[in-house]
């Protein structure tokens, strides 16, 4: 009697399987390839067939994203009959590769199936204000300035470029001017002329072997329109960086033999205002090889150190004279930084705080 049971309960289950719509699709993914975000959106269809042995019916059709949007076939699907899933996408502000979802609810078995989207969005040519923001005169560049942040110093230098256009109907003369406190930053063409519409690279190398200083570095280089030198910030392309040793080749016995910076700062207490002080930083080796004093660089004007290279023997030690200007500072509390640069390998940038009251 159970096995009757059983064998009719199979046989309900599998007759009711028969009777339900099964859906199947001409394709589950479409690859759209590459679509420029200019032509705007884009379509495919997906077409589907009932073989099922009675009606199918979607219930929802819906997209992963508000990008996507698709439209399908309402009115019941008689089987053998076909119906169709229009599939939208909008490839504006969405630049890159893509894969979208959609997911289809229906009256079958499984009850979902996920159709999908994908491509690459090439991204329209940005509007030329947009590329070229900064103006000088007539002359309009993509960009006025540059950090390259950390660079080695001996290991040469850097290659940079600045994107220019000349968005008027006229021709500019341009010419590239840097300091002689600067020279170490070098345009590879000094003068051009740039014709209506024309568009292009200045190019330059920062030297970094030609360069005095260690440490941050600002400089600047001036561009003069049609033989008008305007020498302000306006006008200027401004390179940052910073340049550093690379003690990460030393061996152990070079780091044995290397020098070791230690400093001991000034007990400024209490100071009053309006008054100039003098006070020392006192700069010893206590190491084997010289200790090279690279810079020495404040955080303000409030304090000024005249510090000359110096190169200090093992076990020895230097005193820095500085002077500590409180005019114009109100009562209370102060503290400065004073940033020391050395061929320490282990502290070869040394951050101080000096700090005081004033009363």
């Amino acid at each position: 009697m159970k096995r009757i049971i059983l064998f009719a309960a199979i046989l309900f289950s599998l007759t009711a399987m028969a009777q339900m719509p099964v859906i199947t699709f001409d394709k589950t993914t479409h690859d759209f390839g590459k679509i420029n975000e200019a032509d705007g959106r884009v379509t495919t269809v997906f077409e589907f067939k009932n073989e099922g042995m009675v009606p199918l019916v979607l219930t929802n059709v819906r997209a992963s994203c508000g990008c996507t949007t698709p439209k399908w076939t309402r009115e019941p699907i008689e089987p053998g009959q076909t119906g169709t899933i229009t599939v939208t996408y909008n490839p504006s502000g969405r630049p890159g590769r893509f894969q979208k979802t959609v997911t289809v609810t229906s009256n079958t078995e499984e009850a979902t199936t996920r159709l999908y989207i994908k491509g690459e969005v090439i991204p329209k040519p940005a509007a030329p204000a947009v590329t070229y923001p900064v103006k000088m005169g007539p002359l309009s560049l993509n960009k006025n300035s540059l950090n390259f942040g950390v660079l080695i110093k001996r290991e040469g230098g850097k290659m940079f470029s600045i994107e220019y256009a000349n968005l008027t109907d006229q021709a500019i003369k341009v010419q590239l001017m840097t300091s002689n406190e600067h020279s170490y930053l070098k345009p590879l063409a000094t003068l051009q002329n740039v014709q209506p519409g024309e568009t292009g690279k200045f190019q330059f190398a920062l030297q970094t072997l030609e360069c005095p200083l260690w440490g941050p570095i600002e400089a600047k280089v001036y561009v003069v329109i049609n033989d008008q030198p305007i020498y302000t910030d306006e006008y200027a392309i401004t390179i940052k960086a910073e340049l550093k040793e690379d003690f990460s080749k030393m061996t152990v016995e070079e780091l044995q033999q290397a020098p070791i910076v230690e400093v001991k700062i000034p007990n400024l207490d209490t100071l009053k205002a309006n008054k100039k002080y003098n006070a020392r930083l006192t700069i010893s080796n206590a190491g084997i090889n010289p200790l090279a004093i690279r810079r020495i660089i404040t955080s303000d004007e409030t304090i000024t150190i005249t510090a000359p290279k110096v190169t200090i023997k093992g076990g020895r030690k230097t005193d820095i004279n500085m002077l500590i200007n409180t005019a114009g500072l109100e009562s209370g509390n102060y503290s400065r930084m004073v940033t020391i640069i050395t061929n320490d390998p282990k502290k070869s940038i040394l951050k101080l705080s000096l700090n005081w009251v004033v009363e």
